[in-house]
């Protein structure tokens, strides 16, 4: 068996072979796809070897659909295509098809639209060497179990989000965050949980695996999330398989114009609502959420240069009777003015629970502070009419240009969140009228550090979170601009 090392550099090896003939922002959309084709081939050749077995070498019942978990039709095996040498591209688009068709309850779509056949992005010598790399180690579960598999592809993930820069915020988020927040929710066994904006499933995977590595049933948890660009929705689709997980239900498109999970005309509701939505969006149809016909503006209309606030009704809308939530959101969603009247609205029924407050440059390749804004439909009743602060600020560890929180910085963290009494340096539980004297403002420093000092270093984080908001933003929209001259330069 492979180790997790050895495995994880054979699989950036692929990447590297692509380095200088596309952007790296591109690796995903080819790399996955062919990892995961070479993963179906592999376990379907292990299961065909293990029927064969058990039936005395019976060719015949081995082939039987019942026997495999993915079909894979005649002539589209991953050696078909690894034999083709001319019309590479071809033959790869031909079996990716081929598979999606014949499987099209589980790999509907999954595995993208990559430009295969585009011969000046890709010679034919090109893909023969990139089918040639996978080739060299088998990826079925008997040399690389789900797990193993699965920490490769998230390393894989990390490893294009180091590489692409300025597109990675889109499909990475920082999973030591990531980790805090699941424990945060606390999903249970049995529950459904859902992310509106799922990009490659890191949230609701790790909130599952998290109960499997508790010891606790994790295979009855249903993952259903929504995400809006069509290659990443097909990457935490794979991602799911990948790590073993077979009850989700991953669907493409715009969230907020056309939510794709209802029930009977309204939103489906969930247990646990996980999220890191694309902070501050400018581009989003305001109008058609003002008239929203699933009641998701109950709290009233977010302004037109940010979305923030219309993510998070929607999240509100998706919780069910008891359910909770975890949300990545920028800092100022805690106090901007434009949005004060629908957070007076939101405090006032007692859905938040707590803000923990997060330090810098945990958003990935950007300075933004982050916070976690819980949520909780059925507050237990010590912290009804209550809000747990917690000051996370310093609780960051730096190495090698990386942010992330540390075993004892989240440690800390948990524990000023289910304990905030013994943690008075860095929490406190505030009350709703407390809040409302201050114009309902979530401000941590507002209730952390009283007096002089607590309205100083609220100013300063006003300042400071205004300034990094904006200048996400500038980069944003510049990453957006170089994408678009790109496409523009490719088309002519």
């Amino acid at each position: 068996m492979i180790t997790q090392r050895d495995l994880e550099a054979h699989l950036w090896g692929a990447a590297t072979l692509l380095r200088g003939k596309i952007d790296a922002s591109d690796y995903k959309q080819f790399i996955f796809p062919l990892m995961f084709f070479k993963r179906i081939s592999d376990v379907w050749d292990e299961e065909f070897e293990g029927a064969k077995e058990a039936s005395g070498g019976d060719l015949a019942f081995a082939a039987l659909k019942e026997n495999h978990r993915f079909q894979i039709p005649t002539g589209h095996h991953w050696d078909d295509v690894r034999a083709v040498t001319v019309g590479v591209g071809q033959a790869i688009q031909a079996a990716l098809r081929a598979l999606e068709q014949a499987n099209p309850k589980t790999l509907e779509g999954i595995f993208g639209d990559a430009p295969w056949t585009n011969k000046e992005r890709f010679s034919d010598a090109t893909l023969v060497a990139l089918l040639d790399h996978f080739s060299r180690v088998r990826l079925d579960n008997a040399n690389v179990p789900h797990d193993q598999l699965g920490n490769a592809y998230e390393y894989l993930i990390r490893q294009f989000a180091d590489d692409s820069g300025h597109t990675a915020q889109e499909f990475y988020t920082n999973r030591t965050v990531v980790h805090l927040m699941t424990r945060v929710a606390g999903l249970k066994s049995g529950e459904s949980v859902y992310d509106p904006t799922i990009g490659t499933g890191g949230l609701a995977l790790n909130g599952v695996l998290g109960l499997r590595d508790q010891g606790q049933e994790w295979r009855n948890v249903k993952v259903y999330g929504q995400e809006v660009n069509l290659i990443t929705s097909g990457i935490a689709r794979m991602n799911m398989f990948l790590h073993g997980i077979e009850e989700f239900h991953i669907a493409r498109g715009d969230t907020l114009a056309e939510p794709a999970f209802l029930d009977e005309g309204g939103l489906q509701t969930f247990d646990v609502v996980l999220a890191n939505p694309p902070y501050s969006i400018k581009r989003w149809n305001r109008e058609r959420f003002a008239a929203d016909p699933y009641g998701r503006n109950l709290y009233g209309t977010p302004p037109q240069g940010n979305a923030d606030y219309a993510f998070l009704q929607h999240i509100i809308a998706s919780m069910n009777a008891t359910g909770r939530a975890a949300v990545l959101f920028p800092h100022g969603v805690l106090f901007r003015d434009a949005e004060a009247e629908m957070r007076r609205k939101i405090l006032e029924d007692d859905l938040i629970e707590g803000v923990i407050g997060l330090g810098p440059n945990l958003f990935y390749n950007s300075p933004m502070e982050a916070c976690v804004l819980v949520l909780n439909r059925s507050k237990p009743a010590q912290r009804r009419g209550q809000v747990v602060m917690v000051d996370g600020k310093h609780q960051v560890t730096r190495q090698q240009a990386y942010s992330f929180l540390s075993p004892e910085n989240e440690a800390k963290l948990l524990g000023a969140w289910r304990e905030p009494d013994q943690h008075p340096d860095i929490a406190r539980v505030v009350s709703l009228e407390e809040i409302a004297g201050q114009k309902f403002s979530l401000s941590i420093p507002l209730y952390l550090y009283q007096g002089q000092d607590g309205l100083q270093s609220h100013d300063v984080q006003v300042a400071v979170s205004t300034w990094r908001e904006s200048r996400a933003t500038l980069q944003g929209q510049t990453a957006t601009l170089f994408d678009l001259l790109q496409e523009a330069s490719h088309a002519d």
